[in-house]
């Protein structure tokens, strides 16, 4: 079963994410909105990783359910971006089960309960 929902602005095909524990908006309906995002993954108990600042201030707002990874970088190439994320995952899987808000920046990871 899903843990984590991948946002409609993140790369579809990768690597990191090709397993049971991620479903993609766009296997979804990537025409929805952030609010049928939201609360999709509030029903279905999963993270949103994404790179839309809306989610944060949603979670800021509202709270969670559902917490937010928001990667606060730029377009990288897909190595690159694989890399980076490849290397930092666990630290973020970890940091999700007391934080709501997990804001991923190249040189450092920020968690907000």
């Amino acid at each position: 079963m899903a843990k984590y929902l991948i946002d409609a602005n993140l790369p579809y095909y990768f690597g990191l994410w090709n397993n049971p524990d991620y479903v993609h908006v766009k296997d979804l309906d990537d025409s929805w909105s952030d609010d049928i995002i939201w609360d999709y993954a509030k029903q279905h108990n999963l993270v949103i990783i994404t790179k839309d600042a809306d989610f944060s201030l949603k979670v800021l707002y509202k709270g969670a359910p559902p917490k937010v990874v928001h990667l606060k970088f730029g377009n990288l190439k897909i190595r690159d971006f694989h890399g980076i994320i490849a290397k930092i995952w666990d630290v973020i899987e970890n940091n999700l089960e007391d934080h709501s808000l997990i804001n991923v920046y190249l040189d450092r990871i920020e968690s907000i309960k």
